[in-house]
């Protein structure tokens, strides 16, 4: 969101709130308006009003929104007063310049010690003379004086005229005059120093340009430091003739740069367009601002329309830094579409910025460049001319300067795209298009799906000479940062073809230092950073195939990949060069990308893979297993799926029931790829149990560690409907009952497969997996929900169990299907919620937000993503995943799931206003999908509001920690810190002993102790064999026992990952002294208060009762604080 600033002068409106004291219920009151003026009817304007809100936005609501920003972003009354006097008193400091003797350039002898220059001087020596005299004028350019200055980076730029005395028509050659500009500013910054009216001073360069330093000047006061002043030393205009600045001419000559002889003639030098394009725009500052001033003045929401325009830019980290679309460049966009009619002047800001983006989404400005130039002269070069030396074109009115100079194509393909997907939404009416279009940040990290760093920039000058790149450096003035960076970029863009849908790259931020020092070095900045949005199903693959071996490209190929590129022959016949990456599992192959990158930039840039450093699947390391080859799960899911398939076919061709199955489902996160960490088949070691002879099934034994948990992977089998079917709950039950054996017994008899029959559920071992077969019987809810009362009437009422039973056999295996349907359009949802779901667990979250909440909100990541595309990558869905806990308005919103794609923005209105009808009886957090659009079924129990709170809470912590850790190398790197949650705020700690956690394995932390837990490697057989310890957790029972015995008067946590610690937190209310009844003594203590007797919790005692209830699984009970006693 825009920060406001604190000091800003209150927007009065007729409804205004009140100032009251913090905390307090604030009450409004309506304005009290007469019958007459309440029935007046609208004027010619609010009916014009009323008809463009209706034609142009969604809702009312829409334009309000755009309103209200326009109003948090412009710059009030009282700052402009505050700038004007501010700008006076520079005015005046600047025009009291002490005059100084002609000297050498080289000599800096008249400037003090105090005062350094902002230039790199590379090479050291220059010929010309200089001397400080005042500035021939003063004026203000840029956005403040054109009324397009926003907030919150405030910035008035002053441009000072150097005197034609001081400078030679000559000096454009050999960087002459970027110093001589240079030693002017630092003749003013010495000056401005020594008084009292400015505070800070500081150097700083234009758009990261270090030909184009300026001065950075703020004022005394501490309450208004929020805007900066930029002095900016320009020539007088018209003092160079711009046609010496053609991208074809070259104004820096190799021998001076070099300091070597050579035989090239003044002609035959290499162009140098990206320094004559610095001088040049030098010269013109006044003459753009008298255009836009010009075009602004015609159409009356220009200044409106660059102001959300620049707040869409800023959201998306492209407005600041070197070769991005600044404000300036904006203004300039705008008033080109204004030129050529395609915006017309009556348009309102809103239409100004759709047309914008509609322009930037449809226009390649690196295939086909813009000019505002109506009647360039004869000198000034032409289009194509300009696209030879640079990668972006848009030319200014003069026709001679091209403003998207220092832009890479990048660059621009990724504003093209921001474009794009912005339009996509923007007329979805079930997006928030105002909240996604202007109000989200899209940091490159959560953008991205993968990002790089390359760290050491000086690395980067080896990079130019491998590249060969000497004129270009030459050019850039040694800034060989922006010298190799479209070289390396183009290079990428090679390597990493059809795998990637774009590829972008930080823009360098302005150099900033103080002016008592040198200039920074080019390599002091922060490490370049790329993003990569990846093609989910080409980024993953481990062959790379070129073309066949006898034909031309296929030199280029070997060329591009050196040693790794060999002949191979196909199944189809074809012998074609070939290059094969390693990657085994699905996580291995997510990183080719990285291998890709690293191979490319060391062959060809002579950057070492030390200096890359990759953050494309950090945060999987949480859910990775196995030695040999690791894995974040999706091929134990995949064998787990294809297991269910078999079963399912099996189930289907059963013969010998009485009725036939009408569908099998199945019911278990494991199905739909989501379960954290997947069953995976095993094979058990005899020894390890005692045997169950009675029903072929082992039993843990005494004094070994407990065995491995296995989980029952649930499946609902529906039977068809019959007259036979009885119409009692408990005679339903026991036909039920009856099928399992049957089905059981059949499923022995075909397929040999182990089986115990419960009347509840009937379980099967196979391929080394417990299947949990379900019968479900279409009518029982109904049977349930129906009573006969004392006068013989029948009377349906709903109630918890006929809920539970209509959750488990309709809701959850349409969510499982629904779900894994999802995973087939994107092959990361799986690993996405499987991340998020640890990190919930983590957290001691897992029993407030259930594992279909949880993958319910993944869901929505992807089905609306909306400013974002869908996720890549696990890592960015996850960062995604914690931005929706902490910034979604739970209190307000329903966040809808559109599963399917069937809700249609009719329902979507629909829901909306049932929520906001019933808000105070409906769950804190509210997911609605096409099936359950008023009842939020997955979060009817929890969250409660204080836990929404604290999981929003570590959330937003989680967030930023991890974040700050991934784009900052220097951090220590260890991304388990935001599984590790705080336990400060919980009263009593249970310590578990590890011997007796069956999951222990799975801990963020695991321990470097491991115990045998019965399980062998080896292949696995596929039916047979005796039936396992099935669902067996101690610490599972042993929390259940807890909630059951105490839940009254406390809360349980527990990591159900591996987790050690169960977190307690007593519940306040519990210990309100309440009155003395024989039937409330469990676990209270009595106090007798003279005719008094009051109860009140024992926690003494419950903490003996939490050691006792879990004897040989509790190691210790610490308590932490002692609330009980307020």
């Amino acid at each position: 969101m825009v920060p406001s600033e604190k000091d800003e002068a209150p927007v009065t409106a007729k409804r205004s709130k009140p100032v009251e004291p913090e905390g307090e219920e604030v009450v409004y009151h309506p304005v009290k308006l007469s019958r007459s003026d309440l029935y007046r009817p609208p004027t010619a304007e609010e009916l014009n009003q009323l008809k463009e809100t209706e034609s142009l936005f969604h809702c009312s609501l829409l334009k309000m929104q755009m309103e209200e920003l326009l109003k948090e972003v412009s710059l009030s009354e009282r700052r402009k007063q505050q700038i004007d006097s501010f700008i006076q008193t520079v005015t005046k400091l600047l025009q009291t310049v002490p005059k100084s003797a002609e000297v050498e350039v080289d000599d800096l002898s008249w400037l003090s010690d105090a005062v350094k220059v902002p230039f790199l001087l590379v090479p050291k020596t220059s010929k010309g003379k200089f001397h400080m005299v005042p500035p021939a004028s003063i004026d203000l350019i840029g956005s403040y004086p054109l009324g397009t200055c926003t907030k919150p980076r405030i910035v008035v730029d002053l441009a000072v005229t150097i005197p034609a005395e001081v400078l030679h028509p000559k000096d454009i050659i050999n960087q002459r005059y970027p110093r001589k500009r240079a030693l002017y500013l630092a003749g003013l910054a010495q000056h401005v120093m020594s008084s009292s009216d400015i505070g800070t001073v500081r150097y700083s360069c234009l758009h990261g340009n270090r030909l184009r330093p300026v001065l950075l000047l703020t004022t005394p006061d501490k309450d208004t430091t929020s805007f900066s002043v930029r002095v900016h030393a320009l020539p007088p205009p018209g003092f160079f003739k711009p046609s010496r600045f053609h991208p074809q001419r070259n104004n820096i000559r190799t021998e001076w740069y070099t300091g070597l002889q050579t035989s090239l003639s003044d002609s035959s030098q290499p162009p140098t367009p990206h320094y004559n394009s610095s001088v040049l725009g030098d010269l013109l500052p006044r003459p753009h601002l008298q255009f836009l001033s010009a075009i602004s003045s015609q159409c009356s929401a220009f200044a409106e329309g660059v102001a959300l325009l620049k707040v869409w830019l800023r959201q998306r980290e492209l407005d600041q830094g070197t070769g991005g679309l600044n404000g300036f460049l904006a203004s300039m966009l705008l008033s080109y579409l204004l030129t050529t009619h395609r915006i017309s002047n009556s348009m309102t800001a809103y239409q100004l910025l759709r047309n914008s983006l509609n322009f930037l989404a449809s226009t390649d400005l690196t295939e086909n460049g813009i000019s505002l130039a109506k009647d360039p002269d004869s000198t000034a070069p032409s289009l194509s001319e300009f696209h030879r030396a640079f990668q972006v074109v848009f030319v200014d009115p003069s026709g001679h300067l091209n403003l998207c100079a220092d832009m890479t194509a990048c660059t621009y393909k990724q504003l093209q795209h921001e474009a794009s997907v912005s339009m996509q939404f923007w007329d979805n009416p079930t997006v928030d298009g105002f909240h996604s279009l202007l109000m989200t940040p899209k940091p490159m990290i959560r953008t991205s799906d993968h990002v790089f760093q390359l760290c050491e920039l000086v690395k980067l000058q080896s990079s130019c000479k491998k590249l060969n790149l000497l004129s270009e450096l030459m050019d850039h003035s040694g800034n060989y940062v922006h010298t190799a960076l479209p070289f390396i970029l183009s290079l990428l863009q090679r390597g990493l073809g059809q795998r990637i849908q774009l590829l972008t790259h930080s823009l360098s931020p302005d150099p900033e230092w103080s002016v008592e020092s040198e200039a920074p070095k080019h390599k002091a900045q922060p490490p370049l950073s790329f993003g990569l949005l990846l093609k989910p199903d080409m980024a993953v693959s481990v062959l790379e195939r070129g073309p066949p071996a006898d034909s031309p490209k296929a030199a280029e190929f070997r060329q591009l990949w050196g040693s790794r590129s060999e002949l191979r022959r196909f199944q189809d016949g074809a012998i074609t060069e070939a290059v094969l990456w390693e990657g085994e599992s699905m996580c291995q192959k997510q990183l080719v990308p990285r291998q890709i990158i690293t191979h490319l930039l060391q062959l060809h840039a002579d950057i070492p893979e030390s200096c890359v450093r990759y953050v494309g699947a950090i945060v999987d390391d949480v859910i990775k297993t196995g030695s040999k080859v690791p894995s974040t799960g999706e091929e134990e899911s995949l064998l787990v799926v294809k297991s269910y398939d078999d079963l399912s076919r099996k189930l289907w061709g059963l013969e010998g029931l009485p009725l036939s199955i009408t569908a099998v489902q199945g019911a278990h996160p494991a199905l739909r790829y989501t379960q954290v960490f997947p069953p995976v088949p095993l094979k058990l070691d005899y020894s390890f149990f005692d045997q169950e002879k009675s029903c072929r099934s082992l039993v843990p034994k005494e004094g070994k560690p407990c065995p491995t948990y296995i989980t029952p992977i649930t499946v609902i089998c529906h039977m068809e409907g019959s007259g036979k079917w009885p119409h009692d709950r408990l005679a339903i039950q026991h036909i039920r009952a009856a099928f399992h054996i049957r089905m059981g017994e059949l499923l022995k008899k075909h397929h040999n497969y182990t089986y115990r029959p419960c009347p509840t559920h009937l379980d099967v071992w196979k391929d080394g997996l417990v299947f949990r077969i379900h019968v479900a019987y279409h009518r029982e809810p109904q049977v349930l929900r129906e009573s006969v009362t004392a006068e013989g009437l029948l009377v349906v009422r709903d109630n918890e169990e006929a809920q539970a039973l209509e959750m488990a056999t309709i809701h959850k295996p349409l969510l499982t299907s629904t779900l894994h349907g999802l995973q087939q359009q994107h092959p990361c949802f799986g690993a996405v919620c499987r991340l998020a779901k640890r990190w919930l667990g983590a957290q001691l979250f897992s029993e407030d937000l259930t594992e279909d909440s949880a993958d319910l909100l993944v869901a929505s990541l992807f089905l609306q993503p909306a400013p974002f595309t869908p996720p890549g990558s696990p890592q960015v869905g996850f960062l995604r995943f914690l931005h929706l806990l902490s910034s979604f308005d739970w209190r307000n919103n329903p966040l809808v799931v559109n599963l399917n794609n069937q809700l249609t923005a009719t329902d979507y209105t629909e829901i909306k206003n049932d929520f906001m009808a019933s808000r105070e009886s409906l769950p804190v957090m509210f997911i609605a999908t096409p099936k359950d659009k008023k009842l939020s079924l997955w979060t009817k129990r929890a969250p409660s509001v204080q836990m929404l709170q604290r999981v929003v809470m570590v959330a937003a912590e989680s967030l930023k920690v991890l974040e700050h850790q991934l784009m900052d190398g220097s951090q220590i790197q260890d991304v388990r810190v935001v599984m590790r949650p705080p336990l400060d705020a919980y009263d009593v700690l249970i310590h578990l002993n590890p011997k007796q956690i069956p999951l222990l394995s799975q801990a963020v932390d695991p321990p470097t102790v491991t115990f045998s837990r019965g399980i062998m490697t080896g292949p696995v057989s596929l039916s047979g064999g005796v039936l396992p310890v099935i669902d067996y957790n101690p610490v599972s029972l042993y929390l259940a026992e807890l909630r059951e015995a105490f839940g009254d008067l406390a809360l349980f946590f527990c990591d159900p990952y591996g987790g050690t610690v169960i977190a307690v937190v007593w519940k306040p209310k519990a210990f309100i002294p309440a009155p003395f009844k024989t039937s409330q003594l469990s676990a209270r203590s009595v106090q007798v208060n003279g005719d008094e007797a009051n109860t009140i919790p024992n926690v003494e005692a419950i903490l003996e009762d939490f050691q006792v209830i879990g004897k040989g699984l509790v190691k210790s009970v610490e308590a932490r604080t002692e609330k009980w006693s307020f």
